[in-house]
């Protein structure tokens, strides 16, 4: 049983040398002395700052809209792979935000200028899913939708406000791709129709919806910028992609029934337009309006939508893959962060360390603090100079996936520096647990670099028929302290698209810092337990 009391042949600690900050700095001292240990933090520096070239291919490529566009792109529309045409690399549009974006639907349209309101009454979605080539049977896609919009123009990709009724997500309020509320619950028929309203005031676009026509309920305020004084207003059908392998290609089609139309201008006649013409992966089919005595029929394929996961086009690269780096650089730091303890049993340190700092619990978080520390300077140094490098080797080759602004690129930083923190404290954890330098270092590439190697796989519930948004990577990237990846994703998940999010797109299965709070779990918990045996143990 051991003491927390000063030894007997020892004279009392002065109030200097038992502070904490004098055991930290004493730890210091012996990690900076030892040169191998220093020149391993070096090399985990050079090995993540270095990834930035792994993980920029700025080979090969095609050409877009959008300048050269590098990667390994998917079987093109025409069935080939690769080349250097504008068709085998199509044009992805982009939002008022720079984001890419699908914008392909069927729109039946009047101009407006100035202020105005369109009102109608939605009775019906009712749509088509292909289930094989050339094969179809009635559904409809979680996130199918019809409604109304009102749209900047019918370029792909303009500023836009839209209130619309969806397959099994109620009544929602969407602008600018990216943006989306809920309104009324439930689905839409005949016995329960739904009324939908937008106002425009100058930049301003207000959203009701009402369940009988009178009462109406506000669901949403946007304000669209520089939105010109002329727009086009009208009525839209678009059928969302998933639901099938076959229905990756929009193969869905939606279809809205709507009554009494009301216009606060004079009315025009209707223009049906396809806005968009094609998919990310081969062309759309044509959607349909259908005037009758009693009602408008709209019918269209696609979507109106955020392009992220298998939805996007092109073959622009995640800002992520900067920091390509991260894997090889975290094994010098998790053997040095091992050795800093194992090395003090395998030398026979261990006993004067304990009689030097009787509090043993001390001596432990001490030496996690330096070693935290160490971590965590070498990451934000690493980081930094990665995407410095990176960054314009990514761009070199076209736009980025997605845009990432400075507080998610300052987030990849910081989030970087404290996942090698982490993982330091807890190499140096398991080196207390198990004393032996092979053993701590094994298993803390077991945990933390195997399940990164097993996590290729979609998560449940992100394939094309899912309902909502997944991540690559799965269980392995849930529970264990890989999960702290997350905190370099550069690429968001919507909750309103349906699609494919892969690992090796840059997505994982959770959210940037919920991932990191999974490692610290590890190491609280590994740390807890060493402090544990360490005060029963001999040493």
């Amino acid at each position: 049983m051991t003491t927390e009391t000063a030894a007997p042949h020892r004279p009392p600690l002065t109030p200097e040398r038992d502070s904490f900050w004098y055991l930290v700095h004493a730890e210091w001292t012996k990690f900076r002395t030892v040169r191998g240990w220093v020149i391993a933090a070096g090399v985990t520096i050079v090995a993540i700052a270095a990834g930035a070239f792994l993980g920029a291919d700025v080979s090969g490529g095609c050409t877009t809209g959008h300048g050269t566009i590098s990667g390994t792109s998917s079987e093109t529309s025409s069935g080939t792979s690769g080349g250097t045409s504008a068709a085998a690399c199509p044009a992805q549009p982009t939002g008022p935000g720079g984001e890419p974006v699908q914008d392909v639907f069927f729109f039946a349209h009047q101009p407006v200028t100035g202020n105005g309101t369109i009102t109608v009454q939605l009775t019906s979605l009712t749509g088509q899913v292909s289930v094989g080539p050339n094969q179809t049977t009635p559904g409809l896609q979680p996130w199918s939708k019809a409604g109304i919009i009102i749209k900047e123009n019918t370029s792909p990709g303009s500023a836009y406000a839209a209130m619309m009724v969806t397959g099994s997500n109620g009544v929602r309020m969407q602008w600018d791709y990216v943006d989306d509320t809920p309104g009324l619950a439930g689905r839409v028929s005949a016995s329960s129709p739904r009324w939908l309203r937008l106002v425009r005031d100058g930049g301003t676009i207000t959203g009701y919806d009402s369940a009988d026509g009178t009462h109406w309920t506000p669901v949403g305020t946007v304000t669209l910028e520089g939105l010109t004084s002329t727009v086009q207003a009208g009525l839209f059908a678009a059928g969302a992609a998933g639901g099938s392998p076959y229905a990756d290609n929009f193969g869905t089609l939606a279809t809205g029934v709507f009554r009494h139309v009301g216009l606060s201008w004079p009315a025009t006649g209707w223009t049906g337009t396809n806005v968009g013409g094609a998919g990310p992966n081969a062309p759309v089919p044509p959607g349909s309006f259908r005037p009758s005595a009693s009602a408008l029929t709209v019918s269209g394929f696609g979507d109106i939508s955020p392009a992220a996961g298998n939805t996007y086009a092109g073959n622009g690269q995640s800002l992520q893959r900067a920091l390509a780096g991260t894997f090889f650089g975290l094994i010098p730091l998790i053997v040095v962060a091992a050795m800093f303890m194992t090395a003090e049993y395998r030398r026979r340190l261990i006993g004067v360390s304990l009689t030097a700092a009787p509090r043993r619990g001390r001596l432990l978080a001490a030496k996690a603090v330096v070693i935290g520390a160490v971590g965590f300077v070498a990451g934000l140094v690493a980081a930094t100079v990665a995407l410095a490098v990176g960054k314009p080797l990514l761009l070199r080759a076209g736009p980025l996936a997605w845009p990432a602004s400075l507080l998610t690129e300052a987030r990849m930083v910081v989030g970087t520096a404290a996942l090698l923190a982490v993982a330091a404290v807890l190499a140096l954890a398991i080196g207390a647990l198990v004393r032996r330098s092979a053993a701590a270092v094994a298993l803390v590439i077991l945990v933390i670099l195997v399940p990164r190697l097993l996590a290729f796989n979609p998560l449940p519930g992100s394939q094309p028929h899912g309902s909502g948004p997944g991540g690559g990577g799965g269980w392995p990237l849930q529970f264990t302290p890989a999960a702290a990846l997350s905190v370099q994703q550069a690429v968001p998940r919507f909750h309103q698209l349906s699609a494919v999010y892969s690992l090796t797109a840059g997505y994982y299965p959770l959210a940037p810092w919920a991932g990191l709070a999974v490692e610290c779990a590890w190491a609280a918990a590994a740390l807890a337990l060493a402090y544990y045996l360490l005060r029963r143990r001999d040493a």
